[in-house]
C-alpha cells in the first residue's frame, strides 16, 4: 500500500510539473516526502559508485533509496507521458478551469508552506516580500523566444528540474518564459527521444548539483528559505489567476492562434465564474486532502540516517 501511495504521489507531482506555474516540488512538500526526495537524490555520489564496486549494487541500491526513487519517478513519467496530450488540450480550451483549479492548489500550498516557519521576524517578512516581488515579475514578464538546438535543450533541461524540486517555482513556468515549453511539451507527445533524452540529461546533471546546495540550505537556513519560497507562491498566483486579456499573440507551429502576453482582469457574474470558483475550492481540498493523508503515513528513514 504504500507503494501505491508513493506511485501516486509521483503522479500528482509528474501533473503539476506539465502545468506552468505549477510546482511539482510543492506536491512533493505537502505530501510529506520533500526531505526524504531530496535526501535520496543527494545520495546519488561517489560512495554510491563505491558500494557499488566494493559490495554490489544491491547496497549501492539501498544507500540511495532506489526503490523510492524507482516508485517516484515512474509515477512522474507516467503522468508527465500520459497527461501531456490532456493538459495542452485544457490550456487551449478550458483555460480559465483548469487555471482556477490550480489556483485553488496554490492558495492551499501558500498556507502549507507558510506554516512550517514557527517564529516569524521583520527580517522573514522582508524575504517573503522579495519572493513575492520576484515571483510577481517573472510571472508578469513577457515570454522570450530562444531556439531550441541541442545545447539549449541540455541547459534548459538544467534550469527547470531545479526549479520542479523548489516549492513554489514551476519548472514549465520557467520553460514558458524561455519560450521552449511548446516545443518540450511536443516531444513528450510525439515521443521525440532526441528532444526528451537531450532534456533528461541536462536535468540529471542539474538534478544532483543543486540537490546540494538546497539541502544545505533547508539544514541551515530552514525558515528563510522557507520564507522566501512562501513568497515565491504568493507571487506565482499572478501568473495562474484564471481570468486575462489576451494583448498579443502568435501562430505556433500547428497553425494555431495561442496567447504570448496577458494581462489579469476581473471576472464576469455568470455560470462560468461559479463553476471557476468550484474549482478554486476542489484544488484548496485536494491539497489539504493530500497533507492530510501524509500525515498519516509512517515516513521510513533513509539508510545510514
Amino acid at each position: 500500500m504504500h507503494f501505491i501511495w508513493l506511485f501516486l504521489k509521483g503522479i500528482a507531482m509528474g501533473s503539476a510539473d506539465v502545468v506552468p506555474g505549477v510546482s511539482g516540488g510543492t506536491i512533493a512538500f505537502v505530501t510529506g516526502i520533500y526531505d526524504e526526495l531530496l535526501g535520496s537524490i543527494r545520495r546519488v555520489d561517489l560512495q554510491a559508485l563505491r558500494l557499488l564496486f566494493k559490495q554490489g549494487p544491491l547496497a549501492a541500491w539501498r544507500y540511495i533509496n532506489g526503490t523510492f526513487l524507482l516508485v517516484l519517478g515512474s509515477g512522474i513519467l507516467t503522468a508527465l507521458f500520459s497527461l501531456a496530450k490532456g493538459i495542452h488540450y485544457l490550456l487551449m480550451h478550458y483555460p480559465v478551469w483548469l487555471w482556477a483549479f490550480f489556483f485553488g492548489l496554490i492558495v492551499a500550498s501558500v498556507i502549507h508552506v507558510g506554516r512550517e516557519i514557527h517564529q516569524w521576524t521583520p527580517a522573514k517578512g522582508i524575504l517573503l516580500l522579495l519572493g513575492a516581488v520576484i515571483a510577481g515579475y517573472i510571472s508578469t514578464a513577457a515570454p522570450t523566444s530562444i531556439e531550441p538546438n541541442h545545447l539549449i535543450i541540455l541547459l534548459a533541461g538544467s534550469v527547470a528540474i531545479c526549479a520542479m524540486i523548489l516549492p513554489g517555482i514551476s519548472g514549465s513556468f520557467i520553460l514558458l518564459l524561455m519560450g521552449l515549453y511548446e516545443p518540450i511539451l511536443a516531444a513528450l507527445k510525439s515521443l521525440d527521444l532526441v528532444t526528451i533524452g537531450l532534456f533528461g540529461i541536462g536535468a540529471v546533471v542539474g538534478l544532483m548539483s543543486f540537490s546540494r546546495f538546497l539541502s544545505w540550505l533547508l539544514k541551515d537556513w530552514k525558515e528563510a528559505t522557507f520564507a522566501v519560497l512562501t513568497g515565491f507562491m504568493v507571487g506565482s498566483l499572478l501568473k495562474v489567476w484564471p481570468w486575462k486579456d489576451t494583448l498579443t499573440t502568435r501562430i505556433d507551429s500547428k497553425g494555431e492562434t495561442v496567447p504570448v502576453y496577458q494581462t489579469n482582469i476581473l471576472p464576469d457574474a455568470g455560470t462560468d465564474l461559479w463553476l471557476a470558483i468550484l474549482l478554486m475550492v476542489a484544488g484548496f481540498v485536494l491539497v489539504i486532502g493530500l497533507e492530510w493523508v501524509a500525515r498519516r503515513q509512517p515516513q521510513p528513514a533513509l539508510q545510514g540516517e
